[in-house]
């Protein structure tokens, strides 16, 4: 295989390009990945998470066996935060010779021929050392392949050769410079004396009489030394340390003539192999932290079924919130949810804080990690990709100075109109919330007839328990119409207004969510009047 067509999360050169040609990648972008909350969790440095999504369930099945790998051998994420550092170095090198402009620079080639056999070695080392536990096709293919060069010929010779050079170039400890002076002795002209293994000492003529020992003293100055830089620009800095570079790199150009060539071949097709893989062994090291941290709380995760995406399936046992988990010390409470012939859309309604956000921004983590090849937040799932992820949350940042608070959400509304398919999936959280529950409910109860008309996957978290109410209406006239059918979720209360955070598929009873609401306020007519007592009591 050639090394540059190599990928840890894509099986084969094609799968790559229909990636890169936009053929399998869904619509989701990074501000869907703001609101439910996973970008705070991976925090890329090298790429934007969203180009790692995918349709195509091969390259999440490839993905799902890295990761597995590297959640059953840390050693792995060891050795990739090893060897980011120093391809790091590599593309600063790079840049920094770029920057000079010099072609001639032979000790930056040493330098990056060092980096490169560094991160080959590092990669060689840690490969062999759980070569018998890797399983994926991904790392079981690296391993061979950075087999392949840590043990050939020429790779050895490499080394070898490299030992020689290095160390000639790296015992220099000084530079003896002649220095011609003008008749007003300022310099004119100079020259390299001499390259030397030893440093120089600062010293004066004083203290070499009063010793009186003059014996192998040729590296004391008859001065102090000063501070290379010492009242010197920047531009005198960077002119001086090009100069003795320059010099250096006329003394040594015989012998490092070739090594420019090796780094123009060899070096740098095998460096840029591993410079592309970068973004890759971020993704991978993030998502295995957040896999493995989720482990050690005790949640399940799952290598999920993975339907063809023309059947919608969204099946999930114990679905959870990952990004919530991660958060806080308290039990986390499950839920099951099945988007299917009696429900592609559910309107979720309940009492506040009792959970209706978290499961809708769950549905939505679920989708996404199986799309980025990673394992699902269930005990059981069965799920088909999605062509896109479609949200739309109060963020309390719209654009309300022309159209208004809620003309700007029912401008967001009408941009899902322009994208979603029948194999998308689209959230909404609180939605058309900035106004009255009579104009809410009915132009949410003609968004969803329009989903329905569509045929998406749909979660639709709400406080309008009117238009909850309005849901088999809703459903004659979608249906009749060839659309998908609508039912409703209910957040639970358990006894005094507890909330239970379980979601039920039932029908929403709105006054007892009133009545809780009236309550944690303090706002029953029970409460009113205890509170008017207390006042005339005082």
């Amino acid at each position: 295989m050639d090394f540059n067509e190599f990928s840890l999360i894509y099986p084969t050169p094609e799968t790559r390009k229909r990636h890169d040609d936009g053929t399998e990648v869904p619509d989701i972008d990074l501000f869907t990945l703001q609101e439910l909350g996973l970008l705070e969790v991976f925090d890329l440095k090298n790429g934007d998470l969203s180009e790692f999504f995918t349709t195509s369930p091969e390259v999440m099945r490839y993905r799902m066996a890295t990761f597995d790998d590297m959640l059953s051998c840390p050693e792995l994420t060891d050795m990739l935060n090893r060897l980011v550092p120093v391809l790091n170095d590599i593309m600063e090198l790079r840049r920094l010779e770029a920057d000079s402009g010099d072609p001639n620079d032979y000790l930056s080639s040493i330098t990056e021929i060092e980096l490169y056999v560094s991160s080959i070695r590092v990669l060689h080392e840690g490969l062999t050392n759980v070569k018998e536990k890797l399983k994926s096709p991904a790392f079981t293919s690296l391993a061979t392949l950075v087999t392949e060069l840590a043990e050939s010929e020429y790779y050895k010779d490499l080394n070898s050769k490299l030992e020689e050079l290095t160390q000639r170039v790296r015992e220099i400890k000084s530079v003896t410079i002649g220095v011609n002076l003008d008749a007003q002795l300022r310099p004119s002209s100079a020259g390299v004396l001499s390259i030397n293994s030893e440093s120089f000492k600062s010293g004066d003529v004083l203290d070499k009489i009063l010793r009186l020992n003059f014996k192998n003293d040729n590296y004391t100055c008859i001065a102090n030394l000063v501070p290379f830089g010492k009242k010197q620009s920047e531009n005198q800095k960077m002119a001086l340390s090009l100069a003795f570079n320059s010099a250096i790199n006329d003394i040594y150009k015989s012998s490092l003539r070739s090594w420019k060539k090796i780094v123009q071949t060899y070096v740098l097709e095998n460096t840029e192999f591993l410079l592309n893989l970068m973004p890759e062994f971020e993704f991978l090291v993030r998502g295995t932290q957040m896999l493995d941290a989720l482990k050690k709380r005790g949640c399940p995760l799952i290598i999920p079924d993975i339907r063809p995406m023309e059947e919608r399936a969204f099946t999930a046992t114990e679905l959870y919130n990952p990004c919530v988990a991660l958060k806080i010390e308290d039990e986390i409470v499950p839920n099951d949810i099945a988007f299917d012939k009696n429900a592609a859309i559910y309107v979720l309604t309940g009492p506040n804080r009792g959970g209706k956000s978290v499961i809708t921004c769950a549905i939505g983590l679920s989708q996404v990690m199986l799309q980025l090849g990673m394992y699902v937040p269930a005990k059981e799932a069965a799920i088909s990709p999605v062509d896109g992820i479609y949200t739309h949350f109060p963020t309390g940042a719209e654009d309300t100075i022309d159209k208004g608070r809620l003309g700007e959400e029912c401008a967001r509304l009408g941009e899902i109109f322009d994208c979603v398919t029948a194999n998308s999936l689209v959230l909404l959280d609180e939605s058309l919330s900035s106004t009255g529950s009579y104009e809410a409910s009915y132009i949410a109860a003609e968004v969803l007839s329009g989903l329905a008309h569509v045929g998406c996957r749909c979660l639709f978290s709400t406080h309008l328990h009117e238009l909850a109410a309005e849901i088999d209406n809703i459903n004659r006239r979608s249906l009749a119409n060839g659309g998908v059918a609508i039912d409703t979720l209910v957040a639970g209360i358990e006894g005094e207004g507890k909330r239970s955070f379980r979601i039920t598929r039932a029908k929403p009873d709105g006054k007892s969510y009133a009545r809780d609401i009236a309550e944690s306020y303090g706002l029953t007519y029970e409460n009113i009047l205890k509170r008017v007592e207390d006042t005339e009591n005082t």
